[in-house]
């Protein structure tokens, strides 16, 4: 019986499909960072959780979203029963902060003032790093934590923000002094800024 022998022929690869470059993430870049949040959601929510969902997201669509694209900002997410957002400009990061508080003061009006949905907002600027999804950083925390110290209805933001817009905006701003937020290792020079209307606080 004769053996055989299989042989098998290759043939060989000259080419490679191209392969598509990666974006490079992620970004390193200075912005104003807007952190925004409803006050007391969870009473209101315990209260009629349907009726305020409800009118937070008519505000919301009305009123938050429409003010954060006039002013050429990067929406960035939803956090719940909040919203957080990047300017390119101090500037225009406070002028639409104002314009959403005064636009809800008049939108509450009528409304007794536990059932009212109210913000605060804070606000930082620096450096942040950003990739598509969200965006990171030591002044995106620092706007976190501001939003959560500013008066209901109103707006809480750092010094460096403040010496930006005060000159072009002239705000009743209220120093507020040097706070120490848990975790930072610096604290933080706060300027406030509130608005006529009946809030709970």
């Amino acid at each position: 019986m004769e053996s055989k022998m299989r042989v098998e022929h290759f043939t060989a690869v000259t080419s490679l499909p191209a392969i598509e470059p990666v974006p490079h993430f992620p970004d390193r870049r200075w912005g104003t960072v807007l952190a925004a949040d409803v006050v007391e959601y969870s009473r209101l929510t315990s209260l009629n959780e349907e009726r305020t969902y409800l009118l937070y997201k008519s505000h919301r669509r009305e009123l938050l979203d429409p003010k954060i694209a006039e002013h050429r900002a990067r929406f960035v997410k939803s956090t719940g029963d909040g919203v957080l957002a990047e300017f390119r400009c101090a500037l225009n990061a406070v002028r639409c902060a104002v314009q959403i508080q005064q636009g809800m003061a008049e939108r509450c009006k009528g409304t007794s003032a536990d059932r009212q949905i109210v913000f605060r907002i804070g606000l930082s600027c620096g450096n942040i790093i950003a990739d598509p999804e969200d965006i990171y950083g030591h002044d995106v925390n620092v706007a976190a934590r501001l939003q959560a110290v500013a008066p209901p209805g109103g707006i809480a933001m750092t010094d460096e923000v403040a010496k930006r817009v005060q000159a072009g905006l002239r705000l009743p701003l209220q120093d507020s002094g040097m706070q120490q937020f848990r975790n930072m290792c610096q604290p933080v020079h706060v300027f406030q800024c509130e608005f006529a209307g009946e809030y709970p606080r």
